[in-house]
């Protein structure tokens, strides 16, 4: 079977770890080198599944003596933040397509239409064009909005639970946004002085309407003390706790879909 990528938002690694450890036809895992994949590493190492890491520029050379009838899977995870400078998210995104293309049979892409950059992806990567297939996540009907509307099952149902909860508006936290909210919402740059900038990123919240925390459930357990980071995140910014169900079938949907297109 030919090669395929995964070419992913970290905030989406859990879903991949849980895609890997779950095909027994994956001969060969292959991750990109950079600098945002040491956690990513660990819990595949926690599930006891074996990778090399290789830097991207080698990958090629490095596919060359692998047999035909084997399956590859290279994984090239891109950093958290991205979405906040949606022009740098799309050119990241290109930019590490067309580093992938050479090598690579189809790419499935970790992302949603995040701030509407990405919905052309699939025709600007044609198959004529590149000889490779380009595919992003989508529910039945269209691309998904973004990584929560992937982990609710699509569109439709991130919509339906936005209007249910539109008078108590509340972010919703997967495991990895439990994990890494910190690191997305960066206080620091509202202000120098820690205290200051947790104030401040309150202020810009409230100003949004935000008042609660939907946790997502998504059955994975990748991630340690998920509650315990969700209370820290809510006690901080005074918002109350109800929960979601997730799952990861969308995710499996458009990973098996690729897998047969490349077949």
């Amino acid at each position: 079977m030919p090669v395929l990528s995964l070419l992913s938002c970290k905030i989406l690694q859990d879903e991949i770890v849980w895609l890997l450890g779950n095909d027994s036809q994956i001969t060969n895992i292959v991750i990109v080198a950079n600098e945002n994949i040491s956690e990513f590493t660990e819990k595949l190492d926690e599930q006891h599944t074996s990778y090399e890491i290789t830097p991207i520029e080698k990958i090629t050379k490095a596919l060359e003596n692998v047999d035909k009838n084997e399956f590859v899977v290279v994984v090239n995870i891109l950093e958290l933040g991205l979405h906040e400078v949606p022009k740098e998210l799309k050119s990241q995104v290109y930019q590490n397509i067309e580093k992938m293309t050479p090598f690579s049979k189809g790419i499935l892409i970790f992302y949603g239409l995040c701030g509407n950059v990405l919905g052309n992806v699939e025709e600007d990567f044609c198959l004529e064009k590149d000889d490779c297939i380009v595919r992003i996540l989508r529910d039945d009907e269209r691309i998904v909005d973004d990584c929560i509307a992937a982990t609710v099952g699509g569109c439709a149902n991130y919509l339906k639970l936005l209007k249910e909860h539109s008078k108590e508006p509340a972010f919703f936290f997967t495991p990895m946004y439990a994990s890494s909210w910190r690191e997305l919402l960066a206080p620091e740059r509202y202000h120098s002085d820690p205290e200051e900038a947790m104030k401040m990123a309150k202020m810009v919240n409230d100003c949004g309407g935000y008042s609660r925390v939907a946790k997502v459930k998504t059955g994975l357990t990748y991630v340690k003390d998920i509650d315990k980071k969700i209370e820290e995140y809510a006690e901080l910014f005074g918002y109350s706790i109800f929960e979601i169900c997730g799952s990861q079938e969308l995710f499996e949907k458009c990973y098996r879909s690729i897998k047969d297109e490349i077949s």
